[in-house]
């Protein structure tokens, strides 16, 4: 119930974590060489239509008006891996962790479907909250020693 929360409070939240897609992957996905087509950008597109998926997604989840998704996606040659980081925010009663979340969760496993054919040894690791502000509970910030 979040009827008693106030209606104009502006939240974001900002989630990330990697797709360690291996020597045979990672340079198909790094110079757009998979059969299924741009992986890098089939996977940003995801992560947003995921985010505002939400709530359908998780149960028990309410429906949030995002203003803004922000899908990113880093290539990281040294790990043959790419990280992906979701910013998503809104103006109302209710939190946008989940979104962030979703979003970064969306799109590492669009990029797992696109590149699964190259390596079925892809790995999805270190989904997590990275920071969140707005709301009852404060804000919050990730620490780097956090486990």
């Amino acid at each position: 119930n979040v009827s008693d929360k106030p209606q104009n409070a502006r939240r974001t939240a900002v989630a990330s974590g990697v797709v360690v897609l291996g020597p045979v992957a990672y340079p198909l996905v790094a110079h757009n060489a998979l059969a299924k087509g741009n992986a890098l950008a089939v996977a940003e597109l995801a992560g947003v239509m995921g985010a505002k998926q939400t709530s359908a997604l998780i149960p028990l989840c309410h429906a949030v008006a995002l203003s803004d998704v922000q899908v990113e996606l880093a290539l990281e040659p040294e790990r043959h891996s790419v990280r992906v980081r979701a910013t998503a925010s809104a103006v109302g009663p209710t939190g946008v962790e989940m979104e962030a979340l979703t979003a970064v969760s969306v799109a590492a496993l669009t990029l797992y479907d696109m590149a699964k054919g190259a390596s079925k040894a892809i790995r999805i690791e270190r989904v997590h909250l990275e920071a969140k502000s707005g709301g009852q509970s404060g804000d919050y910030a990730r620490s780097t020693t956090a486990e």
